[in-house]
């Protein structure tokens, strides 16, 4: 099992791809501490992936607050007695626009999520990872390397291209400490908000979702969407020690759709 006794914070555990990932951690014999603003979406994620409760812990926590981060990494320590990943899904993608429309208040707010909270969940986990080295995993966007047609969402894709230049610096400065940092690149990937922009779009155009699905998956080398739950087997690799020599990558997990 990739992650046999290691402990994994989760930020960002809802319906979607922040599940997927606590359950692929604790598949993977590990301990997954689940992290959210919904407490009822911890719970029930918890429920789903470790009936017993032997393998899971979660607290309600909000990235812009550095008290609730340092809270979560403490209940890690607590329940687990140690941190040896942190996975970054915690994050405010449903503001859509370009330049001209933006909201730059908007702007702010979201990179008060995206980067700054991110860094500051990596921040309170640091002194646990030291101990033993490990990984940290950031959750990024293909849209932050190339835009896609279908939706604008400048904002986001800002926010996620600064967490990879972040990423560069940070893989340099808790590298000597044995700790990891990489970046997974999803494109459209098949789970709860593509489900939605796909029935969506079927209906304001009048189309099936067969065609519009069609439409993305004709673009890619591969003949089907990548899933939340193929996302979640990346994150698991690079969480785990197969990746001990990898740091400072971003790993498209996108059905071939744009190779680089």
């Amino acid at each position: 099992m990739l992650l046999q006794g290691k402990t994994v914070i989760v930020s960002g555990v809802g319906a979607g791809l922040g599940h997927q990932v606590a359950a692929a951690v604790v598949r993977d014999g590990g301990n997954a501490v689940l992290g959210a603003r919904t407490e009822a979406n911890l719970a029930k994620t918890a429920a789903e992936i470790d009936p017993d409760g032997s393998h899971t812990a979660h607290r309600p926590a909000d990235i812009r607050d550095e008290t609730q981060c340092q809270a979560l990494a403490a209940l890690a320590v607590e329940r687990f007695g140690r941190i040896d990943a942190v996975v970054h899904v915690a994050a405010w993608d449903s503001y859509f626009g370009g330049l001209q429309d933006a909201d730059f208040g908007t702007w702010q707010q979201i990179l008060d999520v995206n980067l700054l909270g991110t860094l500051r969940m990596t921040r309170a986990c640091v002194p646990a990872l030291k101990e033993r080295g490990g990984s940290v995993v950031i959750i990024g966007t293909q849209s932050s390397v190339a835009a896609p047609n279908e939706v604008q969402q400048a904002a986001y894709a800002a926010s996620k291209g600064a967490l990879t230049s972040a990423m560069y610096s940070m893989a340099r400065e808790l590298g000597p400490h044995r700790i990891r940092v990489n970046t997974v690149l999803p494109g459209w990937m098949w789970g709860p908000p593509v489900q939605a922009f796909v029935t969506f779009t079927a209906h304001s155009e009048n189309v099936s979702e067969e065609e519009v699905t069609a439409r993305l998956t004709g673009r890619m080398a591969l003949p089907e969407l990548a899933t939340d739950g193929d996302v979640a087997d990346a994150v698991a690799f690079l969480a785990s020690d197969r990746a001990r020599a990898i740091t400072g990558q971003s790993l498209l997990v996108n059905a071939g759709e744009l190779m680089r």
